[in-house]
């Protein structure tokens, strides 16, 4: 079994908790080590919702707290969470955090299919119960799409390369295991780059579009500002420069810059600025690094409800 360390977990149980009688969301419980953090900062009245899409973290969110009233676990999509909200009970939240990506035991598992360094079923899907695998996407996808996802979502330079080494291979032979998508793709990448493996961005960008990532964190974004308190804080924890870019632009449409504003007909005081960008974004040090290589590609924002 995979240990799971939580990335700037004290940093941003910091950041989120205002007030330990206050309400929070988990949105990507993992294993739990975010969450375990926060209820160790909880009152007696404070409350944690958990929400996550993989049914093997809800088992393990279950068995965690199975004895903490304070504590509600969702099997479901962080992008309802303001739905989720509402059925525990929670008209308002002091705090929603948000670790993006896969959790170390989803990438060590060959079973999950996350992982191109040891073979498996080329499944991809955070939640096994829905929608179709990496293998079934891909059997069917034409190759204009295909190029389209490698080249947005993993931003690959050899996406069309790729893409039609895919459609050709597959005329004879089923791609449904991810040691063979990986020759796929190793026998169309022409130039290798320097430590970095040629399958890293494709496993990426396909996973990303799987599990329709970056739409589910824009729906997510889009019901904070209404779910949060006045005060309540937005954590949120990225680990490529796709997901960052989505948060930092929220984050500055929220609050815009008096100076980008300037040649606008209204006067300052009349902007609405519903949250504001707390510090400057936050990285692990060379410690968590070194103990803890997928921290190397982490950053986290903070966002206040004004």
């Amino acid at each position: 079994m995979s240990i799971h360390e939580s990335v700037l977990l004290n940093q941003a149980v910091d950041a989120l908790i205002t007030r330990p009688q206050g309400n929070y969301v988990d949105c990507t419980y993992g294993r739990g080590g975010h969450s375990q953090a926060i209820v160790g900062r909880l009152g007696e009245s404070g409350r944690l919702l958990v929400i996550d899409r993989d049914k093997e973290a809800i088992d393990d969110a279950s068995l965690r707290f199975t004895h903490d009233s304070r504590v509600t676990i969702v099997h479901g999509s962080y992008s309802r969470i303001a739905l989720y909200a509402r059925e525990c009970g929670m008209s308002s939240v002091d705090g929603i955090l948000l670790d993006l990506g896969v959790s170390s035991p989803q990438l060590a598992s060959p079973q999950r299919g996350f992982s191109f360094s040891e073979d498996g079923p080329l499944d991809m899907r955070m939640d096994q119960g829905s929608g179709v695998s990496a293998s079934e996407w891909l059997a069917s996808a034409s190759e204009k799409e295909i190029t389209r996802v490698l080249r947005t979502c993993g931003e690959e330079r050899f996406a069309r390369r790729i893409a039609r080494k895919i459609v050709e291979v597959r005329q004879t032979r089923k791609i449904d295991r991810t040691g063979f998508l990986v020759e796929v793709i190793e026998s169309a990448v022409p130039k290798k780059e320097k430590n970095k493996h040629p399958a890293t961005r494709s496993f990426q960008a396909i996973r990303i579009h799987i599990n329709r990532e970056l739409e589910e964190l824009k729906e997510c974004l889009a019901d904070v500002i209404g779910l949060l308190a006045s005060g309540g804080r937005l954590v949120v924890i990225s680990f490529h420069s796709l997901e960052d870019r989505i948060v930092k632009q929220f984050i500055r449409k929220m609050h815009p810059d008096p100076m980008l504003l300037r040649r606008l007909p209204v006067k300052d005081d009349e902007i609405i600025r519903p949250m504001k960008a707390v510090g400057k974004a936050i990285k692990p040090d060379m410690e968590e690094i070194q103990n803890n290589r997928r921290a190397r590609s982490a950053i986290m924002r903070i966002a206040e409800k004004t």
